[in-house]
């Protein structure tokens, strides 16, 4: 079962949760605040390689986001 992130606009935190892929859209309660105001987001990962390195994926500039983000490394 895959694990999938989470926005929640009422309490602005984001969380996780596994659930079948049949339901990855469907209305789900935030963990913190209980609201329904959700919506699942893109998540961002790194890969860690045999010598250390850090592989983010590639898509355009730094941390992977194509520049889409505030994350400051553009």
């Amino acid at each position: 079962m895959p694990l999938y992130e989470y926005y929640c606009s009422d309490c602005r935190s984001k969380f996780e949760a596994l659930r079948p892929m049949s339901k990855a859209d469907d209305t789900i309660a935030c963990e913190a605040c209980g609201g329904t105001h959700t919506a699942r987001v893109l998540s961002v990962f790194a890969v860690i390689a045999g010598d250390g390195a850090s592989l983010m994926p590639s898509a355009g500039d730094g941390c992977g986001c194509g520049g889409a983000c505030a994350c400051g490394g553009h």
